[in-house]
């Protein structure tokens, strides 16, 4: 598969080196067949041209995420992508839909948390970084959206990771169908026992291997089902060919199970229980001196593999019985033997074997000796007699080491059975994922086996070329106790290749079907020739090894001879030259030599009779349940169990189940033997590409369309070819069909997508790009050289003329200055001559002026002494008229004083007066006060006086009527108790007269007692009569005293309303006092200022008529005042009907609040009319202070049923302002009962004139009062708990809404933002030539409209007046949730990290950086701030020399927000394919791995992935801070309510 093209020199190539496989290099000469290359290293080889392969000179250094985009398909391409994406801690790889995972040896958790989990949850296969989940992601998706099962293969060699990518599956399979909390709370879920089944299967089939210190022992199949809403409703775990022979036979360094070191391990108890010791101890631990694995506790192990048990439901006394079991097999190795008494007999060697046979017999609760015969005698039953054979001490030891693995085979299937039972299968469901886990492949060096295979987690998965797919090889193996588990493993390997070809030559048919390809003549190889040759009945080699073993005597050398006659001629099938016994098959990925010495004893699957009996009869009720007897028809049929036939049925199930599920591949590849990170040996891994199939999948691609390029990008690539194809508005078809025929390619093929190229023609069309390229670079140098030999020329030229023009300039400046000297001279003279005549001008005319001026002093002199003669003459005349006219103003003014002193006397002598009788006036106001106070005291008192001796009466009088119905009672008991007495003396004489018989009448009177009855009846009438004269008069007097309380009850209520009018009348007295003391002061002010009298008059008019006008009104205000007053104490009972029709005139206020609040009321001054007209009418009826009210609950209801349409942004921010508002007014409003807060009572202004001018002298304009209409607006009230319970449930609906409004533009964004994080990819050659791009959209389409979203919803809230502090929490989580977007985006996402993709993002981080600056920061806030992440990593994807960076610029300049893990994902990713920039140095990459390390060292790893914050950000106090300064008195209520009388306060 090398190069079938030229080679000519500067192309590279990889050429094949003994210690590094392969190694780069560069052509420097070309010989006919071979060529000379000077490699990477330095060494200079000749190799043949057919060995060599093309390297692709524009690959990513940091390879690509799908090696399907791999340009040459061949073994060091692949090879070399995977290191580089392993050299940055890459380790997950696509080949199309297939996933390959490089073991990093360390652990990496911030690739497997929640948030990486939620990432890949919906995503699109490819579209974010390669991972497992995204393979589990796809399978769940095509289980829901198709109803089609499913399975996920994983494969590699054992110490590749396969239990570890096994156990990430099945966590994310967990979480897509795990049940909410919920539902979950009660029972344990199907989901963790599925989990936890993991840890408790790896304890008893996993041990530590040559190559993995976990490697598990056996296969299996884990089958997850699936409801009809995608929930985990049952599971099954199906397992394979567990290795028993490991049970007793250990190698050095490997180890036995895990269980057996844990229960060594275990707590005191338990060990001293189970009679154990050191794992040293045991024979069947101790072969081996690998005891303990480095980080591993056994004994936590052992504690958590008990609570995996409880959670799968293995109750204690099953684990008591599972543990009891390991135990005896570890006491059953220690058993040693010697012969016995008898011949071939044996017995336990010492007293140290019979302790073990008896501790054993103890745990397996059977008789001592029933356990020793088992081991050391045999029972042969004929149709005659039954025979007891003894054995050998050599086969005793044979019999407990197969006691031992029997126990052992069949407590692990227990397990199974019982977790599969615990866990539960769901009937009813139609979808499954299942997940294999089955055999994998090893490579040994010194073996004389070609290969071997050990029992790792996974399939062994190869990759298929260039098409997307991948081939599975068998499986090895090449322990000598093992053969035959080695053959069956192969046998499972070749099955699964066949499916697995299968399906992978069924994708790449589909594909090329998609496009629309001729593909009918591509062959691909099937490896059914070789399945034939094993299973094939009855021929094959399973069927005739079945065959050997039904017949006794039948041995190995005879079952090989047999295969030698059958397989004679079979290209598979061959005989090694030194052996007698052993054959070779030709297997997928090699050939492979087996031993057959044990293959008919370990295809016998039975169990040795007296060891059945021995266990079935066991008291221990969980060990005689691992051996159930066998029925008799059972055992007569089942006298023959092969292993392979039953492992061959397995295996057909397996296929079948996997053949109706849609397959899913998962190859998993060990970079090193040594289990250490950071190191990739190319042999090793390119061998376990090999015997993975890779070099066939390779030559089934090269016998296909090994190539396949989209056409934007082979246009790209190759349009320099044939430049002239690409003028015009042609498409990218028709452009690829006509470059393709200008180059003369044949046999390649036109798909709808895509070209798809033969073996070759990539490197023939990239040596053709390189000569056009090369001749391209000449024709750029010899013009380069033209352009600096004429930039010299002209640079020359330049000089010449400036050196030409310096000395003309020199010449020309000495010629002027000689002129300037010329100049100079003449100017000279010229001076000194005008100097000479001006001198004796000048003495001439001085001579002249002193003489001038001398004759006119002598003038002046005389002038001026006429002149102060004239003068004084003046002043004299002027003293003397002054003296005359001063003396008759002084007269005139002492006349207008005296008179003036007089009228001013009889002014104020009247006004005195007055004053004197103002003064009179008010004292006797003072004394009438004076007075009036004393009435009120003794009011008061005698109203207290009167009120004590009403309550006295009252105690009398009810007393005396006590004592007078008492009395009343005891009168009439006597009354009655005598008139009983009479009845009953009548009674008893007419008795006594009908008794006595009348024998003759003889008249016997007794009138003593006839007169003292009569007696004693007057007195009692007289008593009677007295008493009801008592009691009539009794009555009287409760009806006088009932009449005087009366009485006495009006004067006391007349006394109240006194005490009420005197009151109000001294008030108006306080005030009338104050006004007069404000006269008085003003008329002394005016007095002082001797004011004319007419102006006094004037103003001591006013208040006369203005008092007239203020008493009148206070009049009015009186009587108004005073009828409450006066109906305070005539309280009227209210009926029930009154009430009723009171409450339901407020319901019928209520029912028209919320009628009109819940319609669209609009705005009023930029205020809410909604929230002031609630809060009004709140306030109105004073709820706040109501202890029960439901007009709170109405309006919730009213508002949660308003926002029930949560899409409608409009409507929405309509209620978040008005909820916002009412909020803010409640919160200014209320407060809690017995509040401290509360405003001190004002004292009410002053109503008169006189009043009201001086508190204007005495408060300024600027006072308090000018905050009056506010706070008569807004008002604090005692709230009581409604209307505190109504503010939280407000609170609420305000975050409520708010969040609302947030998510539903995070909503409208998302789409825009996967559009908005990578460039739209355009044709570069027609956009040079044609101006014309292939792409549809325009780059800066989805940012514009990413803008629009935000200006809609900007100009929504400003028209809805929303407050503008949640308008900035709105847009600052916002622009957050961008952030969060599109850095997690670069991170998972490689075709995003480039340098034209940051200038894309950058351009429009540059249009949301613009709209921040138009919103203006009152409503943007610090949105622009929170694009720190993103702002910072594009911006370093757009610097040109990033290998010029050194690690702390990047950290402290460029990068200082960004973590390391941040940046090295980031520098790593990196790639550019327009202009070739290169990351960072490969140190800067070196710095930032080594402090990776040090952070996985000291703690977890975080998450290299933001956190969205879905938080509320703003509390009631921002709120109410943002609206503190909005006035409320102009806000105009709901028309519809106005018109409502029973609103009319609105409008106050």
């Amino acid at each position: 598969m090398a190069a079938s093209v030229s080679l000519g020199v500067g192309s590279l190539v990889w050429v094949e080196d003994t210690e590094l496989a392969w190694l780069d290099a560069e052509v420097v000469e070309v010989n006919g067949d071979t060529i000379k290359v000077t490699c990477t290293t330095g060494k200079t080889v000749v190799v043949k041209a057919s060995s060599a392969y093309p390297k692709d000179a524009e690959a990513p250094p940091c390879g690509v995420d799908d090696m399907t985009k791999l340009a040459y398909l061949h073994e060091p391409g692949v090879l070399q992508n995977l290191k580089s994406r392993y050299d940055m801690n890459e380790i997950y790889t696509y080949t199309g839909s297939i996933l390959i995972a490089v073991n990093p040896f360390t652990r990496l958790p911030h690739l497997y948390d929640n948030h990486m989990m939620a990432q890949y949850k919906g995503a699109a296969f490819g579209e974010l970084s390669p991972h497992p989940f995204a393979v589990a992601d796809a399978a769940y998706r095509l289980m829901m959206n198709e109803k089609i099962s499913q399975s996920i293969l994983v494969s590699g060699e054992s110490g590749a990771g396969k239990t570890e990518s096994t156990k990430l599956l099945m966590r994310y399979l967990a979480y897509m169908g795990g049940r909410s909390a919920a539902e979950g709370s009660s029972q344990r879920t199907v989901e963790q026992q599925v989990l936890e089944s993991n840890p408790v299967l790896e304890a008893f089939g996993n041990a530590k291997t040559v190559r993995n210190n976990n490697s598990s022992r056996f296969g299996k199949f884990v089958e997850i089902q699936f409801d009809q809403r995608g929930r985990i409703s049952g599971a099954a775990i199906r397992t394979y060919l567990l290795e028993r022979s490991r049970v007793c036979q250990v190698s050095d360094p490997e180890r036995n199970y895990h269980c057996f070191y844990m229960l060594c391990a275990a707590p005191a108890e338990d060990v001293q229980k189970f009679k154990l010791g050191n794992a040293r101890t045991f024979h069947y631990l101790n072969q081996s001196n690998c005891y303990e694995l480095e980080g591993v506790d056994e004994s936590k192990e052992y504690i958590a593999t008990r609570k995996a048990m409880d959670i799968v439901g293995i109750s204690s006394d099953e684990q008591e019985g599972i543990f009891r079991v390991v135990a005896a097999i570890l006491h059953l190795g220690n058993i040693e033997f010697k012969k016995g008494k008898e011949t071939d007999s044996s017995e336990p060697k010492d007293e140290k074997s019979r302790f073990h046979l008896k501790t054993a017999a103890e745990l397996f609760m059977c008789d001592e000796k029933a356990l020793e015969d088992s081991l050391c005698k045999r029972i042969i039953v004929t149709r005659d007699e039954t025979i007891t054979k003894c054995l050998d001490p050599e086969s005793a030891t044979v019999s407990r080491d197969a006691l031992a693995k029997i126990v052992y085979s069949r407590l692990f299937d227990w397990l199974v059975d019982k977790i599969n039972s615990s866990i539960g299968q769901d009937p009813d469901s139609k979808s499954l994922i299942g997940v294999l886990d089955i055999y994998g492949f090893e490579s040994f060096k010194t073996n004389r086996l070609l290969t071997a295979s050990s029992f790792g987690a996974g399939l062994a998965t190869s990759w298929l070329g260039n098409s997307g797919h991948s081939s599975c090889p068998p499986g090895l193996y090449c322990l000598e106790s093992e053969i035959f588990e080695q053959f069956c493993i192969n046998l499972t390997n070749e099955k699964l290749q066949q499916h697995f070809n299968q399906h992978v030559f069924k994708m790449e048919q589909e594909e090329y079907t998609k496009e629309e390809i001729d593909w009918s003549y591509i062959d691909f190889v099937d490896n059914k020739d070789v399945l034939e040759l094993i299973e094939k009945k009855p021929g094959g080699i399973i069927a005739l090894l079945d065959e050997a073993c039904m017949f006794p005597r039948s041995t190995h050398e005879t079952f090989a001879q047999k295969l030698y006659q059958t397989f004679k001629n079979h290209k598979r099938f061959s005989k090694p030259k030194l052996s007698r016994t052993d054959f070779t098959i030709c297997h997928y990925a090699g050939d492979v030599t087996y031993q057959t010495d044990l293959f008919l004893d370990k295809n016998k699957d039975y169990v040795v009779a007296e060891h059945q009996a021995l266990l079935s009869a066991s008291k221990c009720s969980f060990v005689a349940g691992l051996f159930p007897p066998l029925s008799e028809d059972s055992s007569k049929q089942s006298k023959f169990s092969s292993i392979g036939a039953r492992f061959k049925q397995q295996l057909q199930a397996l296929l079948e189940t996997l053949s109706v599920t849609e397959p899913h591949y998962i190859r998993c590849v060990k970079p090193n033997n040594l289990l250490k990170p950071a190191i990739f040996e190319n042999k090793n891994v390119l061998q376990q590409l090999r015997c993975g199939g890779v070099m066939e999948a390779i030559r089934i691609s090269c016998a296909g369309y090994p190539t396949k390029k989209p056409f934007d990008e082979f246009v790209d690539r190759f349009g320099i070819l044939a430049p002239e194809v690409l003028d015009g508005s042609s498409d990218e078809v028709a452009a690829c069909k006509r470059l393709l025929e200008k180059v003369g390619l044949k046999g390649y093929q036109i798909g709808k997508t895509k070209v798809f190229l033969r073996a070759g023609q990539m490197a023939d069309l990239d040596a053709r790009r390189s000569e056009v390229l090369g001749r391209s670079a000449s024709i750029i140098q010899r013009k380069v050289r033209s352009y600096l030999s004429r930039r010299s020329f002209i640079s020359l030229r330049l000089s010449a003329i400036q050196l030409q023009a310096a000395c003309r300039g020199q010449l020309v400046r000495k010629i002027y200055e000689s002129m300037q000297r010329e100049a100079a001279a003449l100017r000279i003279q010229k001076d000194l001559r005008m100097f000479l005549a001006r001198k004796a001008y000048k003495d001439l005319c001085s001579s002249a002026l002193c003489i001038q001026r001398g004759m006119r002093g002598l003038a002046a002199r005389n002038e001026l002494r006429f002149r102060r003669q004239t003068r004084a003459a003046i002043i004299l005349q002027s003293q003397c008229r002054k003296y005359l006219a001063r003396l008759h103003y002084m007269r005139l003014k002492k006349a207008a004083i005296t008179t003036q002193c007089a009228w001013r006397g009889k002014v104020a002598r009247k006004e005195l007066r007055k004053l004197k009788m103002a003064a009179k006036e008010t004292g006797a106001l003072q004394a009438a006060k004076n007075k009036l106070e004393k009435q009120v005291e003794e009011l008061t008192w005698r109203l207290q006086l009167e009120k004590r001796m009403r309550a006295d009466v009252e105690e009398a009088k009810t007393q005396e009527n006590a004592k007078l119905q008492s009395a009343l009672q005891e009168m009439q008991l006597e009354f009655k108790e005598t008139k009983e007495l009479l009845m009953k003396e009548c009674e008893a004489a007419k008795r006594a007269a009908e008794q006595i018989p009348v024998i003759q009448e003889v008249s016997v009177i007794d009138h003593a007692m006839v007169d003292k009855l009569a007696a004693e009846n007057e007195k009692l009438k007289s008593l009677v009569s007295s008493l009801e004269k008592r009691i009539d008069e009794t009555q009287k007097k409760y009806e006088e005293t009932n009449k005087l309380s009366e009485e006495r009850l009006k004067q006391a209520l007349e006394a109240d309303q006194k005490i009420v009018q005197l009151k109000t009348a001294m008030h108006r007295l306080e005030e009338k006092f104050s006004d007069v003391e404000s006269e008085n002061q003003i008329l002394r002010q005016q007095g002082l200022l001797k004011t004319p009298v007419k102006r006094i008059a004037d103003i001591l008019s006013t208040p006369e008529k203005t008092q007239v006008l203020e008493n009148g009104h206070h009049l009015s205000e009186e009587n108004g005042a005073n009828e409450p007053m006066s109906a305070i104490p005539i309280k009227e009972v209210e009926t029930d009907s009154e009430r009723k029709m009171k409450k339901a005139q407020q319901y019928d206020d209520i029912d028209a609040l919320i009628k009109c609040v819940s319609k669209d009321t609009g705005f009023s001054q930029g205020k809410p009319v909604a929230a002031f007209t609630i809060y009004k009418c709140l306030l109105q009826w004073k709820s706040f202070e109501a202890e029960r009210t439901s007009v709170f609950d109405r309006l919730i209801q009213m508002i949660g049923s308003a926002i029930e349409n949560q899409d409608n942004n409009d409507h929405m921010a309509y209620w978040l302002s008005n909820t916002s508002t009412l909020l803010f007014l409640l919160q200014k409003s209320l407060t809690g009962t017995g509040a401290a807060g509360a405003p001190p009572r004002r004292k009410p202004p002053p109503t008169s004139l006189f009043g009201r001018m001086t508190m204007g002298f005495r408060s300024s304009p600027s006072s308090a009062q000018l905050a009056a209409p506010h706070l008569e607006v807004v008002r604090q009230v005692e709230a009581k708990y409604p209307a505190l319970l109504f503010k939280q449930q407000l609170t609420a609906y305000v975050e409520k809404i708010y969040g609302i409004v947030r998510d539903n533009l995070k909503k409208e964004l998302a789409p825009l933002l996967s559009l908005c994080i990578q460039a739209p990819r355009t044709s570069k050659g027609t956009a040079l030539r044609s101006g014309r791009s292939f792409g549809k959209d325009s780059p800066s389409s989805h940012w514009q409209s990413i803008i629009e979203c935000l200006n809609t919803l900007l100009c929504t809230l400003k028209e809805n007046f929303v407050p503008s502090v949640l308008v900035e929490k709105i847009f600052t989580q916002t622009f957050s949730y961008i952030n969060v977007q599109l850095f997690n985006s670069l991170l998972l996402r490689r075709e995003c990290c480039t340098f034209s993709n940051g200038e894309y993002v950058k351009s429009g981080l540059a249009e949301l950086e613009l709209w921040c600056a138009q919103a203006k920061e009152e409503y943007a806030g610090s949105s622009w701030d929170e694009l720190k992440h993103i702002r910072q990593a594009v911006g370093f994807l757009v610097i040109h020399q990033k290998y010029r960076i050194s690690y702390d610029e990047i950290t402290n300049d460029l990068c200082p927000i960004l973590s390391v893990q941040q940046l090295y994902r980031i520098c790593t990713l990196y790639w550019d394919s327009n202009y070739n920039t290169r990351s960072v140095s490969p140190d800067v990459i070196s710095s930032m791995r080594v402090l990776m390390t040090e952070d996985s060292n000291n703690a977890v790893s975080s998450s290299f992935l933001l956190d969205e914050n879905s938080s509320i950000p703003f509390s009631v106090d921002d709120l109410s801070n943002s609206l503190q300064e909005k006035d409320f008195t102009d806000v105009k209520p709901a028309d519809e309510l106005l018109e409502n009388s029973a609103f009319q306060f609105l409008q106050e």
